[in-house]
Protein backbone atom coordinates (compact mmCIF):
# COMPACT_ATOMS: atom_id res chain seq x y z
CA UNK A 1 0.00 0.00 0.00
CA UNK A 2 1.36 3.41 -0.97
CA UNK A 3 1.63 6.07 1.71
CA UNK A 4 -0.58 9.12 1.77
CA UNK A 5 0.51 12.75 1.63
CA UNK A 6 0.35 15.64 4.05
CA UNK A 7 -0.75 18.96 2.56
CA UNK A 8 -0.02 21.97 4.77
CA UNK A 9 -3.16 23.90 3.96
CA UNK A 10 -3.30 27.65 4.77
CA UNK A 11 -6.61 29.29 5.63
CA UNK A 12 -7.62 32.99 5.75
CA UNK A 13 -6.48 35.24 8.59
CA UNK A 14 -10.02 36.46 9.24
CA UNK A 15 -13.43 36.79 7.66
CA UNK A 16 -12.17 38.17 4.37
CA UNK A 17 -12.97 36.86 0.92
CA UNK A 18 -11.50 33.38 0.50
CA UNK A 19 -10.77 34.11 -3.18
CA UNK A 20 -8.53 37.00 -2.12
CA UNK A 21 -6.04 34.88 -0.18
CA UNK A 22 -6.48 31.19 -1.10
CA UNK A 23 -5.46 30.04 -4.62
CA UNK A 24 -8.00 28.02 -6.61
CA UNK A 25 -5.43 25.23 -6.85
CA UNK A 26 -5.53 24.77 -3.05
CA UNK A 27 -9.30 24.41 -3.12
CA UNK A 28 -9.06 21.79 -5.86
CA UNK A 29 -6.74 19.76 -3.61
CA UNK A 30 -9.60 19.34 -1.13
CA UNK A 31 -11.32 17.04 -3.62
CA UNK A 32 -8.65 14.40 -3.07
CA UNK A 33 -8.24 14.89 0.68
CA UNK A 34 -9.77 12.28 3.00
CA UNK A 35 -8.41 13.18 6.41
CA UNK A 36 -8.24 16.62 8.09
CA UNK A 37 -5.87 17.45 10.92
CA UNK A 38 -6.89 20.79 12.40
CA UNK A 39 -6.11 23.04 15.30
CA UNK A 40 -9.90 23.26 15.66
CA UNK A 41 -12.20 20.98 13.63
CA UNK A 42 -15.12 23.42 13.78
CA UNK A 43 -13.00 26.22 12.32
CA UNK A 44 -11.64 23.90 9.62
CA UNK A 45 -15.18 22.96 8.56
CA UNK A 46 -16.11 26.66 8.42
CA UNK A 47 -13.23 27.47 6.08
CA UNK A 48 -13.86 24.39 3.92
CA UNK A 49 -17.48 25.45 3.51
CA UNK A 50 -16.45 29.00 2.58
CA UNK A 51 -13.92 27.64 0.09
CA UNK A 52 -16.72 25.81 -1.69
CA UNK A 53 -15.47 22.32 -0.92
CA UNK A 54 -17.35 19.97 -3.28
CA UNK A 55 -17.23 16.93 -1.00
CA UNK A 56 -19.77 16.79 1.86
CA UNK A 57 -17.98 17.88 5.03
CA UNK A 58 -19.19 14.80 6.91
CA UNK A 59 -17.23 12.55 4.51
CA UNK A 60 -13.92 13.76 5.93
CA UNK A 61 -12.27 12.29 9.00
CA UNK A 62 -11.10 14.91 11.51
CA UNK A 63 -8.45 14.95 14.21
CA UNK A 64 -7.44 17.95 16.31
CA UNK A 65 -3.86 18.92 17.14
CA UNK A 66 -3.44 21.90 19.45
CA UNK A 67 -1.92 22.90 22.79
CA UNK A 68 -4.02 20.25 24.55
CA UNK A 69 -2.75 17.37 22.40
CA UNK A 70 -0.60 14.86 24.29
CA UNK A 71 2.72 14.17 22.47
CA UNK A 72 2.28 10.42 22.79
CA UNK A 73 -0.89 10.57 20.65
CA UNK A 74 0.78 12.18 17.62
CA UNK A 75 1.99 8.87 16.17
CA UNK A 76 -1.61 7.58 16.14
CA UNK A 77 -2.73 10.74 14.34
CA UNK A 78 -0.21 10.06 11.55
CA UNK A 79 -1.36 6.43 11.06
CA UNK A 80 -4.05 7.22 8.45
CA UNK A 81 -1.32 8.61 6.18
CA UNK A 82 0.69 5.41 6.60
CA UNK A 83 -2.46 3.63 5.42
CA UNK A 84 -2.56 5.77 2.27
CA UNK A 85 -4.94 8.58 3.18
CA UNK A 86 -4.40 12.03 1.67
CA UNK A 87 -4.37 14.51 4.55
CA UNK A 88 -4.62 18.29 4.98
CA UNK A 89 -3.36 20.11 8.06
CA UNK A 90 -5.20 23.39 8.85
CA UNK A 91 -4.45 25.83 11.64
CA UNK A 92 -6.92 28.27 13.18
CA UNK A 93 -5.69 31.03 10.85
CA UNK A 94 -2.89 31.48 8.34
CA UNK A 95 -0.19 28.90 7.65
CA UNK A 96 0.10 25.73 9.76
CA UNK A 97 3.41 25.28 11.54
CA UNK A 98 4.21 29.02 11.67
CA UNK A 99 3.34 30.42 15.12
CA UNK A 100 0.87 27.53 15.29
CA UNK A 101 0.86 23.82 16.07
CA UNK A 102 1.94 21.44 13.33
CA UNK A 103 5.69 21.11 13.34
CA UNK A 104 5.68 17.87 15.34
CA UNK A 105 3.24 16.23 12.92
CA UNK A 106 5.44 17.33 10.02
CA UNK A 107 8.55 15.98 11.77
CA UNK A 108 6.92 12.58 12.27
CA UNK A 109 5.84 12.52 8.62
CA UNK A 110 9.44 13.13 7.51
CA UNK A 111 10.64 10.36 9.81
CA UNK A 112 8.04 8.00 8.28
CA UNK A 113 8.89 9.09 4.69
CA UNK A 114 5.45 10.60 4.18
CA UNK A 115 5.50 13.32 1.52
CA UNK A 116 4.90 16.79 2.96
CA UNK A 117 3.56 19.45 0.56
CA UNK A 118 3.27 23.10 1.67
CA UNK A 119 0.61 25.13 -0.13
CA UNK A 120 0.68 28.86 -0.80
CA UNK A 121 -1.39 31.04 1.52
CA UNK A 122 -1.42 34.00 3.91
CA UNK A 123 1.00 34.35 6.82
CA UNK A 124 0.51 37.43 8.99
CA UNK A 125 4.15 37.27 10.09
CA UNK A 126 5.64 37.35 6.60
CA UNK A 127 3.07 39.79 5.25
CA UNK A 128 3.89 42.17 8.11
CA UNK A 129 7.62 41.83 7.45
CA UNK A 130 7.10 42.51 3.74
CA UNK A 131 5.17 45.70 4.48
CA UNK A 132 7.32 46.98 7.37
CA UNK A 133 10.24 48.34 5.39
CA UNK A 134 12.55 46.61 7.88
CA UNK A 135 15.36 44.16 7.13
CA UNK A 136 13.84 41.17 5.36
CA UNK A 137 17.17 39.38 4.93
CA UNK A 138 17.99 39.13 8.61
CA UNK A 139 15.05 38.69 10.97
CA UNK A 140 13.87 36.66 13.94
CA UNK A 141 10.36 35.60 14.88
CA UNK A 142 10.17 35.42 18.67
CA UNK A 143 6.61 34.25 19.30
CA UNK A 144 4.86 35.56 22.40
CA UNK A 145 6.49 37.76 25.02
CA UNK A 146 6.43 36.94 28.77
CA UNK A 147 3.21 37.79 30.62
CA UNK A 148 4.92 39.24 33.68
CA UNK A 149 5.65 42.95 33.14
CA UNK A 150 9.29 43.04 34.32
CA UNK A 151 10.17 39.96 32.28
CA UNK A 152 8.40 41.43 29.27
CA UNK A 153 10.29 44.72 29.50
CA UNK A 154 13.60 42.86 29.81
CA UNK A 155 12.77 40.85 26.69
CA UNK A 156 11.82 44.01 24.77
CA UNK A 157 15.16 45.62 25.65
CA UNK A 158 16.98 42.43 24.66
CA UNK A 159 15.25 42.54 21.27
CA UNK A 160 16.32 46.14 20.79
CA UNK A 161 19.96 45.30 21.60
CA UNK A 162 19.92 42.52 19.02
CA UNK A 163 18.24 44.75 16.44
CA UNK A 164 20.98 47.37 16.96
CA UNK A 165 23.97 45.03 17.04
CA UNK A 166 22.90 42.67 14.24
CA UNK A 167 20.65 44.92 12.14
CA UNK A 168 18.10 42.15 12.63
CA UNK A 169 14.34 42.72 12.52
CA UNK A 170 12.65 41.40 15.66
CA UNK A 171 9.11 40.08 15.16
CA UNK A 172 6.67 39.05 17.88
CA UNK A 173 2.97 38.70 18.61
CA UNK A 174 0.69 38.92 21.61
CA UNK A 175 -2.70 37.62 22.69
CA UNK A 176 -5.05 40.37 21.40
CA UNK A 177 -6.46 41.33 24.80
CA UNK A 178 -2.89 42.01 26.04
CA UNK A 179 -1.89 44.24 23.11
CA UNK A 180 -2.37 47.55 24.91
CA UNK A 181 -0.18 46.70 27.94
CA UNK A 182 2.49 45.46 25.52
CA UNK A 183 2.29 48.67 23.49
CA UNK A 184 2.68 50.73 26.67
CA UNK A 185 5.83 48.79 27.57
CA UNK A 186 7.24 49.18 24.06
CA UNK A 187 6.76 52.96 24.10
CA UNK A 188 8.20 53.28 27.60
CA UNK A 189 11.19 50.96 27.13
CA UNK A 190 12.59 51.51 23.63
CA UNK A 191 14.87 54.32 22.46
CA UNK A 192 13.05 57.25 20.78
CA UNK A 193 14.66 56.57 17.37
CA UNK A 194 14.03 52.80 17.38
CA UNK A 195 11.55 51.84 14.67
CA UNK A 196 8.34 50.00 15.53
CA UNK A 197 5.95 48.53 12.96
CA UNK A 198 2.41 47.78 14.09
CA UNK A 199 0.57 45.57 11.60
CA UNK A 200 -3.06 44.91 12.51
CA UNK A 201 -5.92 43.03 10.84
CA UNK A 202 -3.60 41.94 8.04
CA UNK A 203 -5.39 41.16 4.76
CA UNK A 204 -8.74 42.33 6.18
CA UNK A 205 -10.67 45.41 4.97
CA UNK A 206 -9.61 47.36 8.10
CA UNK A 207 -5.93 46.47 7.77
CA UNK A 208 -3.44 49.00 9.16
CA UNK A 209 0.33 48.68 8.78
CA UNK A 210 2.55 51.55 9.88
CA UNK A 211 6.26 51.85 10.67
CA UNK A 212 7.38 54.81 12.77
CA UNK A 213 9.94 55.76 15.37
CA UNK A 214 9.01 55.31 19.00
CA UNK A 215 9.07 59.11 19.34
CA UNK A 216 6.45 59.42 16.61
CA UNK A 217 4.29 56.61 18.00
CA UNK A 218 4.17 58.42 21.33
CA UNK A 219 2.37 61.31 19.62
CA UNK A 220 -0.59 59.05 18.82
CA UNK A 221 -3.23 57.42 20.95
CA UNK A 222 -3.79 53.83 19.89
CA UNK A 223 -6.24 51.19 21.02
CA UNK A 224 -5.19 47.71 19.94
CA UNK A 225 -7.44 45.81 22.34
CA UNK A 226 -8.70 42.51 20.91
CA UNK A 227 -7.14 43.25 17.51
CA UNK A 228 -4.82 40.70 15.83
CA UNK A 229 -1.44 42.46 15.64
CA UNK A 230 2.10 41.63 14.55
CA UNK A 231 4.80 43.83 16.14
CA UNK A 232 8.21 44.42 14.56
CA UNK A 233 11.25 46.28 15.94
CA UNK A 234 14.21 47.56 13.94
CA UNK A 235 17.03 49.90 14.88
Amino acid sequence: MSKGKLYLFPVPLGDESVEKVIPAYNISILNEVEFIIAEDAKTARKWMKQMGCEKPLQEFEYEEVNQHTRPETLFDIVKPMLEGKITAFMSEAGCPGIADPGSEIVRICHNKNIEVIPLVGPSSIFLALMASGFNGQNFSFNGYLPREKNDRIKKIRDFEKIAISKRQTQIFIETPYRNNPLLEDLLASLYPDTKLCIASNISLPNQKINSKSIADWKKQKLNLDKVPVVFLIYA
